[in-house]
């Protein structure tokens, strides 16, 4: 299996080979750039790079310049490195869509963690289509389909949907479902959740007893095996 490509990013040779060294441990390929303007130049260069590791503080072009010109033309993960902990650069960091921020000194087996997590998520290839217990979800189309038939559902409605399916046979808190589905911006009540699963529950007819209520706490979904 061909290793991922991963572009380290760092005017300190000793911080380059320290990540070098346990990123090669974990399998991956590793290039490295000792300033931004050659960190930009090899990125535009190779093309197949999976992830940086980029400084933020940096002789020729700072961190947030090399992150400013690589995501006018790519949406390649980014992870930041900064010697000081401050809450307005990590802020500029998000705004400029890094997707994750870490401090020095840091634990390199945290920062391959880290990276293995980001890879994880960017890498990910859901079904587009998945059929359980008579249900047919077509997520490229946004369509459900029972026997057949379309199920007219609102937008929250295939999102929660979607996240009960799947984790089928896991037991799912209010508070885990409104920040997965309504995402962690969302200040509401969880009773929400309660009221999109009892109009989801009466759309999907008799499917909706796949539904599963646990008192205090939330819901699961459950296919009964016959």
């Amino acid at each position: 299996m061909e290793r991922l490509k991963i572009m380290v990013v760092d005017d300190e040779s000793r911080m380059r080979k320290l990540v070098k060294d346990f990123l090669v441990k974990s399998n991956y390929e590793v290039i490295e750039a000792e300033n931004g303007e050659q960190a930009v130049d090899i990125f535009f260069s190779e093309k197949d790079i999976a992830l940086m590791i980029l400084d933020v503080m940096m002789p020729k072009m700072d961190g947030w310049q090399v992150c400013r010109e690589v995501r006018k033309y790519s949406k390649v993960p980014i992870i930041m490195l900064t010697a000081k902990s401050d809450e307005q650069d990590e802020l500029l960091g998000f705004e400029l869509g890094v997707d994750e921020y870490i401090s020095k000194p840091f634990s390199p087996r945290i920062l391959v963690a880290r990276v293995e997590a980001i890879l994880r998520r960017a890498n990910a290839v859901e079904e587009e289509t998945v059929e359980v217990g008579g249900i047919l979800l077509d997520k490229a189309a946004h369509i459900v389909r029972i026997e057949g038939e379309t199920i007219d559902l609102s937008v929250k409605e295939f999102e929660l949907l979607s996240y009960f399916i799947k984790n089928q046979g896991v037991a799912l808190s209010r508070e885990r479902i409104l920040n997965n589905v309504w995402n962690y911006d969302y200040f509401g009540d969880a009773r929400t959740i309660d009221t999109h699963v009892k109009k989801l529950r009466s759309k999907l007819g008799s499917k909706g007893d796949y539904i599963k209520t646990i008192w205090g706490m939330g819901y699961k979904f459950e296919v009964e095996q016959k």
